[in-house]
């Protein structure tokens, strides 16, 4: 079917339809949901802050809570960072620049002057919230995608070549008539299948993590902990 400048032809297992700018491709089909995505950065994030150096003040008293234990505000905001890139839906701009290493780049680039300000190791909180950025484009790249253009404009800014791995590892998510029973199968078993993938290696990286931490931990009065 021939495409007018302004439109593109969206496929679904359901239908083929044609929607002006790609906007009702857009809220129709999505890649893996945001817990996937969280999930993700988290792991990201745990797995860069294995690399050697300064590890000390990610610890906490093996009594403090597992909020603390977990990495505190720093990890929840690399969760916040692995499903960040899909707040591009509010501009009908899904999967282009925010799904770039361009903007895994401004991410590392704006990390590392929040922890110089915050007098923290620039390198490894620039790093981990780069990698918890980036796994966003990694599972969009490895999902289904019946929408064209199909994948993500990975390498944005140097092209706007479109990407995707063509693996259907993760399946697709619903956005039309989200409060309809068929909706809500489609997201729940999206979710599922992304738990059943992602949750182990998360939990992987979590008892690595713990013993890699266990020697670091500073030797403070119960309860207290350097703020992370």
């Amino acid at each position: 079917m021939p495409l007018s400048p302004r439109g593109v032809l969206c496929g679904t297992n359901f239908s083929i339809a044609f929607a002006k700018d790609g906007e009702d491709c857009y809220r129709r089909q999505l890649m893996p949901t945001s817990i996937g995505h969280a999930l993700a950065g988290v792991a990201a994030a745990w797995g860069a802050d294995l690399v050697p150096g300064d590890r000390a003040w990610r610890t906490a008293p093996a009594a403090a809570s597992w909020y603390r234990r977990a990495g505190d505000g720093l990890t929840v905001a690399c969760a916040a960072l692995g499903a960040l890139p899909d707040a591009d839906l509010l501009f009908h701009a899904h999967r282009t620049y925010t799904h770039s290493v361009g903007a895994v780049i401004f991410v590392g680039v704006f990390a590392a002057a929040m922890a110089a300000n915050a007098k923290r190791p620039i390198a490894r909180v620039a790093l981990m919230c780069a990698a918890a950025y980036g796994t966003h484009l990694l599972l969009d790249y490895l999902a289904i995608d019946h929408a064209p253009p199909l994948g993500i404009q990975a390498l944005w800014p140097f092209t706007r070549t479109w990407y995707i791995s063509g693996w259907d590892l993760f399946l697709r998510t619903e956005r039309r008539h989200f409060f309809s029973l068929a909706t809500f199968w489609i997201n729940t078993r999206a979710a599922l299948q992304e738990l059943l993938i992602l949750a182990p290696i998360t939990l992987a990286i979590w008892l690595i993590r713990v013993k890699a931490l266990a020697g670091l931990a500073p030797q403070l009065p119960r309860g207290d902990h350097p703020p992370q």
